[in-house]
């Protein structure tokens, strides 16, 4: 009988070229894929709830895989993180719906994203959060990013490249706050997320914060459908997959 197996993941996105497989580019999928091929003992094909971009991290990707394998849910577990890298983890493993379908049936994803501030650098948080200099502005960012709740055409935040023509997204929180270590740290939660959508949204609020951008520019941004308007792409490194709803 066919089992269609639940997983939930983190892993540390410096190595990789993303999630998704490609060509001559080391992925999170291609390795996740390969490990549980060599467990189960048959050709894995892993389906993720998304795409996480080159240098990007995730503490609560959720993936399936369907296999004909009898080994229980604790000895897949153990087997399959015995055969992955130190960056690659499965937090969780269970058995669920031949339906299930990590992808289509996600109904909303919430990312992370850290930001280091002071004069001094950070050399334990220097792969994971993006280090600025200059004073922020937290009480105008929070302004700002209150404004992005609601159904919109983000075009404004889409990459170039992006791929796709529906750039309309629902964004249900952008909430922003300080941790005891003076870590920034925003958090938004979307029906979907485009190309770099977090990253340059990030970019944007830190130009609010700066002084660059008032928070009352951020909504002509929006309604301009343009990329070039809004600010710069905050670093990858400092963005993680945080959860995924369903």
């Amino acid at each position: 009988m066919i089992r269609n197996i639940k997983m939930i993941l983190e892993y540390n996105g410096a190595r990789y070229h993303g999630w998704q497989r490609q060509a001559n580019r080391l992925t999170v999928q291609e390795v996740l894929e390969e490990g549980i091929s060599t467990i189960a003992q048959e050709d894995i094909r892993v389906i993720g709830s998304g795409r996480t971009d080159a240098g990007v991290h995730a503490l609560g990707q959720v993936a399936n895989f369907r296999t004909n394998s009898n080994i229980g849910t604790r000895g897949l577990i153990q087997g399959i993180n015995s055969l992955l890298p130190w960056d690659i983890a499965v937090k969780e493993l269970a058995e669920t719906d031949a339906s299930f379908h990590a992808r289509y049936d996600a109904k909303s994803k919430i990312y992370l994203y850290q930001i280091y501030p002071g004069s001094v650098r950070s050399a334990l948080y220097r792969h994971y959060a993006w280090f600025i200099r200059e004073p922020l502005d937290i009480e105008k960012m929070k302004e700002a990013a209150q404004q992005l709740q609601g159904t919109f055409d983000f075009s404004s935040f889409c990459a170039a490249n992006c791929g796709i023509k529906n750039h309309v997204r629902t964004v249900m929180s952008v909430d922003i706050a300080i941790d005891r270590r003076g870590m920034v740290k925003f958090s938004i939660e979307a029906d979907g997320f485009l190309k770099y959508m977090v990253r340059n949204i990030v970019g944007t609020l830190v130009d609010v914060g700066r002084g660059k951008l008032s928070s009352s520019e951020l909504m002509i941004i929006v309604e301009a459908k343009d990329r070039k308007r809004a600010g710069q792409t905050a670093p990858a490194h400092g963005l993680f997959l945080k959860e995924v709803k369903y």
